[in-house]
C-alpha cells in the first residue's frame, strides 16, 4: 500500500492554543506576522484531508488569496485529484474539496455547502456582518460547520463587532506579534521606534482602535447620511470623479457643497468609458448641473476632452505624489474637524478606514490602499472635496 505524505509547520504556542480552545464561531485578532496564515492553512488541512469534508478559504480581494493558494496547492499537491485555476478549487483524492473566495463579489458563495469557512483579514471586508450573516452562515448550516475570522484590527468597524459577540457558540482571541516564538522581539521592540504608536498598538499588539488610526479619523461617526438620487433644488453640488484602470472601479462621489455631505456614490466595473461618461453627464444633470472635477493622469485626458465636448462642466486635476497628499490631507482635515459628513456605503467606510500612510526616504508621506486593497471611492471623495470645499491649486484645463 502506498503512502502519501504532506508537510504542515508544526504550530506554536499561541496558535495551539486557539486550536485548543476554539468553539463553533471563532474570531481571531492578531498583531502582524502573528502565524494566521500557517493557522489558517492547518485548519484547511485538517477539514479538506483529514476529515474529507467541503472548505472554503475566504478573502477581501483575489489579490489577497494568491499567496495562501499557491502555499495550499503546494502542500496538497501529493493528495489532488484536480485543481482548477480558474474555479480555485482543489479536490482531494479522498473527495475533500478547497474553495477560495474573493469577498468583494460574495454572492458568488450562495448555494454551496461547507463544513468550514474561513476568512482572512476579516477587518478588510465591507459589510462584514451582512456578509457573514447572509453568505457565509448559511452555506454552513447543512453540514453544521464553523467560521473562523482572523486579520489585524481596523478600528471600530465590523470586525469589531464580531469580535464582540457573545454566547457559548462564540470565542474570541486577542494576541499581539509578539506571541510568535519566530519573530525576534528584537525586531517589533526596534518598529516602536519607526512607527507611529497608535500604528503600532494596533499592527504589532493587535488593538481595536477608534478609527484604526490610519489617515482619516472619524470615519464610523461621519456616515450618517442616506444616501439621495437627485439633488435638492437650490443646492450646489461637487463631483469627483476617478476613473478605473485594469483592476479599479470607476467612482463618481457626489458632495452637497453647502451642507458639506457626500450624498450619492456610483461605483461601477466593466463598463466601457462611452457609457462611464454618459452616466456621470446625467449624474451631474440630476444633481443641479454639478460642477465636475475629474482625474486627468492617463486615460483620464481623453475623458476630460470628450466631457468638455458634451457640455459638461469639468475641469481636471493633475495627479502628483504631492498634488494627491494634498487632497488627502485636505479631506482627512475635515473628518477631524468633524464639518464632513459620509453616505453610509461600506465600501466607502472600508476604505477610508483602510486608507495608509508611508514615509518616503525623502520624509514626504506617499497615501494608498493597503496592498492588494482599492481607494477608488477615497479619490472620488477628495476630488469632490477638493473642488467644493478645499479650493485647491493644482487645477489644470
Amino acid at each position: 500500500m502506498n503512502t502519501l505524505t504532506i508537510s504542515l509547520p508544526k504550530l506554536h504556542e499561541a496558535q495551539a492554543q486557539i486550536k485548543h480552545e476554539r468553539k463553533r464561531w471563532n474570531v481571531i485578532c492578531c498583531g502582524r506576522r502573528f502565524g494566521k496564515n500557517i493557522l489558517m492553512q492547518d485548519l484547511a488541512v485538517e477539514t479538506s484531508l483529514a476529515q474529507g469534508l467541503p472548505f472554503a478559504w475566504a478573502a477581501p480581494t483575489y489579490k489577497m488569496l494568491t499567496d495562501d493558494w499557491q502555499n495550499l496547492c503546494n502542500t496538497l499537491a501529493p493528495v489532488t485529484k484536480r485543481r482548477s485555476e480558474q474555479e480555485k478549487r482543489l479536490t482531494l483524492i479522498n473527495g475533500g474539496e478547497l474553495d477560495f473566495w474573493s469577498l468583494d463579489h460574495p454572492d458568488a458563495m450562495r448555494g454551496r455547502k461547507y463544513a468550514r469557512v474561513v476568512v482572512n483579514e476579516a477587518a478588510f471586508v465591507p459589510g462584514l456582518m451582512q456578509v457573514f450573516n447572509l453568505i457565509i452562515r448559511p452555506t454552513l448550516i447543512d453540514l453544521k460547520g464553523d467560521g473562523y475570522f482572523v486579520g489585524t484590527p481596523k478600528g471600530h468597524n465590523d470586525y469589531w463587532y464580531l469580535f464582540n459577540q457573545a454566547g457559548e457558540d462564540w470565542a474570541h482571541w486577542q494576541m499581539s506579534s509578539y506571541a510568535n516564538p519566530h519573530i525576534p522581539s528584537s525586531e517589533l521592540d526596534a518598529l516602536k521606534g519607526t512607527m507611529l504608536e497608535r500604528a503600532f498598538q494596533q499592527e504589532i499588539m493587535g488593538q481595536f482602535l477608534e478609527d484604526g488610526g490610519g489617515v482619516f479619523r472619524r470615519v464610523q461617526a461621519a456616515s450618517t447620511v442616506t444616501q439621495i438620487e437627485t439633488g435638492i433644488n437650490g443646492h450646489q453640488y461637487q463631483i469627483g470623479a476617478d476613473w478605473g484602470r485594469s483592476n479599479d472601479a470607476t467612482v463618481f462621489a457626489v458632495l452637497d457643497v453647502g451642507t458639506k455631505e457626500c450624498v450619492f456614490i456610483d461605483r461601477m466595473t466593466d463598463t466601457d468609458y462611452a457609457t462611464q461618461r454618459t452616466r456621470l453627464v446625467g449624474l451631474a444633470s440630476r444633481f443641479e448641473r454639478a460642477s465636475v472635477l475629474v482625474e486627468v493622469n492617463s486615460i483620464g485626458q481623453p475623458q476630460l476632452e470628450e466631457l468638455q465636448r458634451m457640455g459638461l462642466s469639468v475641469q481636471g486635476f493633475l495627479t502628483t505624489n504631492s498634488s494627491k497628499a494634498q487632497i488627502i490631507d485636505a479631506l482627512a482635515l475635515g473628518f477631524e474637524q468633524e464639518t464632513v459628513k459620509i453616505v453610509n456605503d461600506p465600501v466607502l467606510v472600508s476604505e477610508l478606514m483602510a486608507y495608509q500612510s508611508e514615509r518616503l526616504p525623502s520624509g514626504l508621506l506617499r497615501y494608498g490602499a493597503p496592498d492588494g486593497m482599492h481607494d477608488d471611492t477615497v479619490i472620488a471623495l477628495a476630488l469632490a472635496w477638493w473642488g467644493g470645499v478645499a479650493n485647491g491649486e493644482w487645477w489644470t484645463s
